[in-house]
Order: structure tokens, then C-alpha cells, then sequence
């Protein structure tokens, strides 16, 4: 109650950062309950979102968060605790990070895999300004499946800049654990010592006309292949020439600071890996992630879910569910592509009978578009479900893969026209008008549950 601001956050000793962390859990935990919103997401990087705090000099420095349902404990603390409650509410707090809300709030996080293309241009807009602004991307829930992700990447490691990306690993697949000797590592790398040597070697380089790009470059990949000879693994981000360290435990808040302040003055793009538990702290959430990700109101005490009186119509999706799989039954060219939703569309009911015929392409909504029309091209017959708004990322995919080739597919937009609690950056309120002027498409919006079901 203390802490009403990051400012009052740095005062505190390092040693009173973990029972921190604890209240701010419990504190999310109980909000929630009584007013539903995302769980899982937040209650996974309560360490990484106060480690930051703690670390830079925000909102000078810029934190910027990706697929922002992380960034409850990022809002605790930057003076909206009191007004928590109506989080999600209309007036109250967006339950995403926006600028318009708080000057902490560094960019638009409603849909996922932006953070590293926008951090990237603030670092490089930081440089150019001369601000000496420190610029961090935090990424994460799957957001580097996503085609921007990896394009701010590609763009980040040929442009001077310094700006640090953290990938929240919370069960991703982007390399092998190493073991100890990788961990050691990683406290070499991140040292002063370590790098106050290294930053000798290379002036002394630099000296006798070594370090010309081209060489420079040769060298960085040679050091690379050294660190993963030692680990016995390396990762995308090595290859792209951009300094890795990792993996850290993302709940060690002491660990986080320490690494934390010794990179952040590095210069050059640098990855931070941390793994991470999505639900940590809340056993039914980090035994159950997909379900404690949004799981509306519950008891705090028991973990045990309430359910609304309002549930007893069936959802829409649930409808597009079990008349997917009926349909998959009696046609075996059916099949069912989602960009990692397949639980928020219902697809999840097919997957269960007929998991060789759904596909989850990850957060990867163009992909998904040309991926199914590809299928379609052979003959078979795709449904693919993509929330409205996401469905903005797939525009060229529609026109120039789909309807200039007249291909027989189905686009399912869930959460269409006006959605409630998540705000502007989940309306579908564009839908009508981008996809009224497509040639080659037929556009049906049910009226009710038995017309979607009989379309």
C-alpha cells in the first residue's frame, strides 16, 4: 500500500522485493475473483514486471509489453492500484496497456507480437534524439510464433541500436535446457568483469583494423559457435547476430536484478530468456493454464470457478464447435485451422476426436489464411476460425491468396462487432467495411444460434 509508484518501488531494499511480489499475487488473485479478467498471464511475470520497476527508470525508460494481458502487476504499480477494480469496466482501466491511460503505458498491447518492431523504432528514435532512453521489449504467450516478431528480429540486428528484448518463456519451444554449465555462463556473460574485458578486446581489435564491419561480424559468429560448442546448443537469436543470454529462472527476482542491471547498459540488440510458469502462485491456475487464462469469477480461497447465471445460452463458438465436427463426420475433406485459439473458438472440440485434422499454426493469423487457402488448393475443404480484429492481419492474405484464386474455404470471424471487456482492441468493428468490397466472397452474419449453425 506503500507503493504508488515505481519511484517509491526503488526506495525499498532488495530483500523486501520477494514478499513483494507475494502481496501483488495475492492482491491479483483477489481483484480478480470478484471481477474476471486475465489470470494466468500476469500472475506468471509478477517477479520480471517488478525486477523492471526496480532496474529502469521507468517511465523515462520505456517498457514495452507484448500481448498485454501480462501487464496487471505493471499496472498495480504505476499508480492505478486504487482504481484496479473497475479494470475491464466501462470507464474504468483498459484491461490492456494504452497510452492514453497512463504515461508507464509505452505503446498499444491488445494484439500480440508487436513489441519488438515498435521497441525497436523507439530505441533507434531514443539514438537519433539523443535521449539516452533505455528501451526493453517484453514478449511472450507464444508471441514469437507471430511473422512481426521475427521481421523486428531480422531488422534489429542490422540497425545500430540497444534495445533488450526479455522472451517470457512459459512453455515454448525455442531451445534445449542446458544445464548448469549454461547458467554459468550466463552469470560470465552478464558480469562486469566479463565485459569490461570484452569491451577491451574489442577497442584493441578495433586499433589494428580488425573490427570493419564484415570482420566484426565474422568474429561475433565465431564467439557464438564457442558458447555453443560449450552449452551444446545455440538459437535463432545467435545466428541473427544478437547477444543471448539465458535461460534464467523469471521467478529468482534476486537473479533477474542482478542480470538486469549488469546488461542494461550494454550496447548492441540483446536477448534476456527467462522461463517462467504461467499461473505461478495459484495452484489451480499453474495446473490448469488454458482454462485460468480468463476463467471469469471464482472463489479465492478454493480455486473453485462460479458459474454465471447468464451461461446458460449456449456460446456462439460452441455452436460453430459441435457443428464443425458434425460436418468433419460426414465429410472427410473437412478440416479446422486456428491461430492459437483453439479453446477461445470452440475449435478444440473437433481437435479432441480429430486431432490429425486441426490445425494450430500459433499466433500467426497470415499464415493461417494462406495456409489454409494452400489446403484448399488440393481439394480439401478449410474452416478457419480467426477472431475479427485478428483477422485485420490477414488482409492481404484474403484478397491476393483467397479470393483472387476463388478458393472454396470457409473464414469463421469469432468475436465479431462489439466485444465487451477487452476494448477497442478486440472489436470486430471493421469487418463489414474491409471485407464488403472483396470480389469472389460470400459475407453471412447470423442472427442467432440455429442460423449460424444451419450456414
Amino acid at each position: 500500500s506503500t507503493i504508488n509508484y515505481p519511484s517509491d518501488l526503488r526506495k525499498l531494499d532488495k530483500k523486501l522485493l520477494k514478499p513483494l511480489c507475494q502481496e501483488i499475487r495475492t492482491f491479483i488473485v483477489e481483484q480478480l475473483a470478484n471481477n474476471p479478467g486475465h489470470l494466468a498471464s500476469s500472475l506468471g511475470v509478477v517477479e520480471l514486471t517488478v525486477a523492471l520497476h526496480y532496474v529502469f527508470d521507468t517511465p523515462e525508460d520505456r517498457i514495452v509489453w507484448d500481448v498485454g494481458h501480462q501487464a496487471y502487476g505493471h499496472k498495480i504499480l504505476t499508480g492505478r492500484r486504487e482504481k484496479f477494480s473497475t479494470n475491464r469496466k466501462f470507464k474504468g482501466l483498459s484491461g490492456f496497456p494504452s497510452p492514453k491511460e497512463s504515461e508507464y503505458d509505452a505503446f498499444v498491447a491488445g494484439h500480440a507480437s508487436n513489441s519488438i518492431s515498435a521497441a525497436l523504432g523507439m530505441a533507434i528514435g531514443s539514438e537519433k534524439l539523443d535521449t539516452n532512453r533505455k528501451v526493453v521489449a517484453v514478449i511472450g504467450d507464444g508471441s514469437m510464433t507471430g511473422g512481426l516478431a521475427f521481421e523486428g528480429l531480422n531488422n534489429a540486428c542490422v540497425n545500430p541500436n540497444n534495445l533488450l528484448v526479455i522472451l517470457n518463456d512459459n512453455n515454448m519451444a525455442i531451445d534445449n535446457a542446458v544445464g548448469g554449465l549454461s547458467e554459468y555462463l550466463t552469470d560470465i556473460t552478464s558480469s562486469a568483469w566479463y565485459n569490461k574485458w570484452r569491451f577491451r578486446t574489442y577497442h584493441f581489435l578495433k586499433k589494428i583494423g580488425l573490427m570493419k564491419t564484415s570482420t566484426r561480424n565474422r568474429m561475433v559468429r565465431v564467439g557464438n559457435h564457442l558458447k555453443s560448442i560449450l552449452t551444446g546448443g545455440s538459437n535463432i537469436f545467435e545466428g541473427l547476430n544478437i547477444r543471448y543470454f539465458g535461460q534464467l529462472d523469471g521467478h529468482n527476482i534476486d537473479q533477474l536484478v542482478k542480470v538486469l542491471t549488469d546488461i542494461k547498459n550494454f550496447e548492441g540488440p540483446r536477448v534476456l530468456h527467462i522461463k517462467t510458469t504461467k499461473g505461478k502462485g495459484f495452484a489451480p491456475a499453474e495446473n490448469s493454464a488454458t482454462i485460468w487464462h480468463a476463467p471469469g469469477l471464482y472463489n479465492p480461497e478454493t480455486g473453485e470457478r462460479i458459474k454465471s447465471k447468464s451461461t446458460d445460452a449456449d456460446l456462439y463458438q460452441d455452436v460453430f464447435g459441435h457443428t464443425l465436427l458434425e460436418l468433419a463426420k460426414t465429410n472427410e475433406k473437412v478440416v479446422g485451422v486456428t491461430p492459437a485459439m483453439p479453446t477461445g473458438c470452440s475449435m478444440n472440440i473437433m481437435m479432441r476426436e480429430m486431432p490429425d485434422r486441426v490445425f494450430d499454426v500459433g499466433i500467426a493469423e497470415a499464415h493461417a489464411v494462406t495456409f489454409s487457402a494452400g489446403m484448399a488448393k488440393e481439394g480439401l475443404m478449410p474452416f478457419c476460425n480467426i477472431y475479427s480484429s485478428f483477422m485485420q492481419r490477414a488482409y492481404d492474405q484474403i484478397i491476393h491468396d483467397v479470393a483472387l484464386q476463388n478458393l472454396n474455404m470457409v473464414l469463421c470471424l469469432d468475436r465479431a462487432g462489439l466485444v465487451g471487456a477487452d476494448g477497442p482492441t478486440h472489436h470486430g468493428a471493421f469487418d463489414m467495411a474491409y471485407l464488403r468490397c472483396i470480389p469472389n466472397l460470400t459475407i453471412a452474419s447470423p442472427l442467432n444460434e440455429l442460423e449460424l449453425r444451419n450456414l
